[in-house]
Parts: structure tokens; C-alpha cells; sequence
């Protein structure tokens, strides 16, 4: 009987849609699933859930809930992580007001800029504990399914400094393609894509019509056409960043307006509105979320007849390939041992991934388009810097993450950077390590 860990099971809509994705997979029935989390009602709520999912499918799976790590991770071959430390209160509400005292607004925070950095260096050392427990007490091929921002640098930091099979997953790949032509406007042409880059900043770099014609002209035909993009007032960051770099990128546009330092600029407030970016956005979505939670508990624990179509995660695709040795592509955030050939081999990178009884099995890319490839080495140096701070414990690197990141440096000066960090890292407190 193959056993799955989830580690942060208390994300009971995350944890649904993963586990079931398993439990309606006839060649995973019968699976041990463990719950852990170490937020006990949200563990219960999860755990009544998918009992519930299992019954009605009759998926046969053995599942328990627990609050101790260790028992839920002995002879897992699988460990699917969702946990975020520090919550919204206080960590992430900290991650934005300190900023913002500052003249530095954010969107989402969790991936890159301030709120990305402070993010991985209170969670790197939690990830770290969790791999040397997966060494300890897993399977002895455990594979490690990360889906905690920031992807690229807790993902990073695993896959150099631990020896456990990492692989971090996104859903914003799955999506990318399709989502761009339907929002456009062109539709009944099937398509076929290829993506390679870094998470959340990874490029559409072809997309083609079964036919192998080219579907980019037509593409930024109509990005350029103003009645079209009366329809796209979501998604123009990445429209603007497809007219000028010449690639469709990946995550969203609220995401991608705090990546690069073109957008939130306190001397230009007229692209707040002209760009349509929603300041604060992650914030006001944990605040519902926290409003809206009461009732869908109710119906995600106590209706027995629950329905769950599959998903588009990738876990559940990664056990299943793996069990039967039937191959299964995914998009994967993996070491950059030499896949894409002018980005850092010590960053963490998004690539075409082949998946078997062998394991996460990732597909070489060479040469980004340098416009492309210089666009995320200016997000893969703040990575590399936050993970150098994670690892060392000396404030210097955070100061110089921030100075790098793209945003933050385009709106602070130097003074108001370490400024800043100071403070974050006096009112994260016990969420973070003591630097030197």
C-alpha cells in the first residue's frame, strides 16, 4: 500500500483538490493517506472531508489524522506540502504594512519582492526541518511535492541543501496558453505550446496550431487591438510585458506588476488604473476568505455526498505515473543543472518535466530568448541572495536580496531598504531565525 503525507493538511480546499484528485484515480485506490497540520480543528475539518471523498468513491484509501510530523511521514513515499508560517495574522498583514510606511506597495507578496523575501526566511528553516525528517523516518525514494511560496526559493534551497527528491509544482502553467487565447478571443484552433523559464516568470515560448503555424502574430494582432483588450482589463501587465519582451508570461498580472519595476511606481500613479493593478490584492482575498470560511465548512465537512471532479494539480498525475511507470508530462520547478543554458546552474527553474517509476525526470531547454533570460535572472538573483541569508543567518544578504529585488529598488533608496528589513526583521520576532 503506497503511502502520501500532507503536511499542512489544515488547507482543506487545497487539500481536496489533491487528494481528491487521488481518491478519484481507480489506480490509486487503496492508498494510505496521512493528514498532518498543527492547527487541530482545520486537521479535523480536512480529515472528515476526505473520509467523506472516500467513501462516496469508494477509493478504499486508510486515513488518519495526526498531529505529529514524524508519524505522519514514516514510509510516506509521497509528501504533498501546502503550510504557510506565520498565517495571515500577523505575518503576512506585517509583510505589507511595514512596507507600505515606506512608500513600497505590493500586490500579492508571497513570491517575490519584500513579502516574497521575508516569506521564504521565516519558511526555508520549516522546510528544512521537514526534509530532515523525510530523510529520517519516509521512504527511502520519498518524492517531495512542494506547493508553498515562494516556489523557486524554498524549492531552490531543498534541492541544494537537502538531499530529498524535490519538485515544486504551480498551476499557473496548466492554464497559461489556453487562458491567453480565450481572453483574446480566438477560439476553435487546437493548439500546442511550449513553456521554460522560472516559477511565476516562466515564458510561453512557442504556441502553435496542430499544424505547426505559428499563432503569435495572430496573438498580438489582437492584443493590439483596442476592442479586444476592453475584455482583458485583468490580465494588461502581461499583454504589455508580451508587447515589449515579445513572450506571453506565465502568473497573472497582479502577480508579474510586482516582479519587474515598470508598474507600481509611486512617480507614475496613473499606471495603477491605466494597468488596472490591484494593490493590497492578497490581503483583501485573506480577509474574505477568513469572512467566507464558516459556511463552506460546513457543506466541505458534513456532506457526505461532496463531489470532486479532477483537477488540473499535478500531484495526483506524479503518484499515478510513478505506481504504474506509465509516463506523464508536468511543469516542474527543478535545479537548473544545466536545462536552460544561460540562466544560474544554482537556480531553481520551471521546465517540461517527464514523469515515471524513475521519478521527476526534467527535460533540457537551452538558450531562453536573452530578453527573456534577463528578465529572470533579475528576479533569480534576489532568490539566490534570499536562500544565501536562509543558509548563512547574516542580515547582510537580506539587505542585498532587496536591494535587488527589481521593485524595491526602483521605489527605495538604499538607506530606506535596510531601513525597512531592520524593521521587518524586529516585528517578525520568533517567526524568524536570529541574524547576525
Amino acid at each position: 500500500m503506497v503511502k502520501m503525507a500532507f503536511v499542512g493538511a489544515g488547507s482543506t480546499v487545497f487539500a481536496k483538490n489533491v487528494i481528491g484528485d487521488c481518491l478519484v484515480s481507480p489506480n490509486l485506490h487503496g492508498m494510505e493517506i496521512a493528514l498532518f497540520d498543527i492547527d487541530k480543528q482545520r486537521l479535523d475539518d480536512s480529515f472528515k472531508m476526505v473520509s467523506n471523498l472516500n467513501e462516496k468513491y469508494q477509493a478504499g484509501a486508510k486515513i488518519f489524522a495526526t498531529l505529529d510530523r514524524k508519524e505522519a511521514l514514516k514510509d510516506a513515499k509521497y509528501v504533498v506540502n501546502a503550510i504557510q508560517v506565520g498565517g495571515y495574522d500577523p505575518c503576512t498583514i506585517t509583510d505589507f504594512d511595514i512596507p507600505k510606511k515606506y512608500g513600497l506597495r505590493q500586490t500579492i507578496a508571497d513570491t517575490l519582492g519584500i513579502g516574497g523575501i521575508f516569506r521564504s526566511l521565516r519558511t526555508i528553516p520549516v522546510m528544512l526541518d521537514i526534509c530532515n525528517d523525510i530523510s529520517k523516518y519516509a521512504h527511502k525514494d520519498a518524492i517531495f511535492i512542494n506547493y508553498t511560496n515562494p516556489m523557486s526559493m524554498l524549492s531552490g534551497a531543498m534541492q541544494r541543501y537537502t538531499g530529498v527528491q524535490t519538485v515544486g509544482l504551480c498551476h499557473s502553467v496548466q492554464g497559461c496558453a489556453g487562458g491567453l487565447l480565450n481572453e483574446l478571443g480566438i477560439k476553435d484552433i487546437p493548439f500546442k505550446w511550449k513553456i521554460a523559464g522560472i516559477n511565476h516568470q516562466a515564458w510561453l515560448l512557442e504556441i502553435t496550431d496542430k499544424q505547426g503555424n505559428d499563432l503569435y502574430p495572430l496573438i498580438k494582432q489582437k492584443a493590439n487591438d483596442p476592442a479586444v483588450l476592453a475584455n482583458c482589463k485583468n490580465d494588461l501587465v502581461r499583454l504589455d510585458i508580451m508587447r515589449n519582451f515579445g513572450y506571453y508570461v506565465t502568473e497573472s498580472s497582479e502577480h508579474n506588476a510586482e516582479y519587474m519595476p515598470y508598474y507600481i511606481k509611486d512617480r507614475y500613479p496613473e499606471l495603477i488604473s491605466e494597468f488596472n493593478i490591484p494593490l493590497d490584492e492578497y490581503p483583501r482575498r485573506c480577509v474574505n476568505q477568513i469572512a467566507g470560511w464558516a459556511k463552506m465548512r460546513e457543506e466541505l465537512t458534513t456532506d457526505k455526498q461532496l463531489n470532486h471532479n479532477k483537477t488540473g494539480e499535478f500531484a495526483s498525475y506524479i503518484i499515478e505515473a510513478v505506481e504504474t511507470d506509465v509516463p506523464y508530462r508536468i511543469h516542474g520547478n527543478v535545479l537548473n543543472t544545466g536545462l536552460i543554458t544561460n540562466l544560474p546552474k544554482e537556480a531553481c527553474v520551471e521546465v517540461a518535466c517527464l514523469v515515471d517509476q524513475n521519478g521527476i525526470n526534467p527535460c533540457y531547454v537551452g538558450d531562453l530568448p536573452e530578453q527573456c533570460a534577463a528578465m529572470n535572472r533579475t528576479n533569480i538573483n534576489v532568490q539566490l541572495l534570499t536562500i544565501q541569508a536562509a543558509m548563512t543567518l547574516k542580515k547582510e544578504y537580506i539587505y542585498q536580496a532587496a536591494m535587488m529585488d527589481p521593485h524595491t529598488a526602483s521605489e527605495l533608496s538604499i538607506k530606506d531598504i535596510k531601513a525597512m528589513c531592520d524593521e521587518l526583521i524586529a516585528v517578525h520576532g520568533d517567526w524568524m531565525p536570529k541574524y547576525n
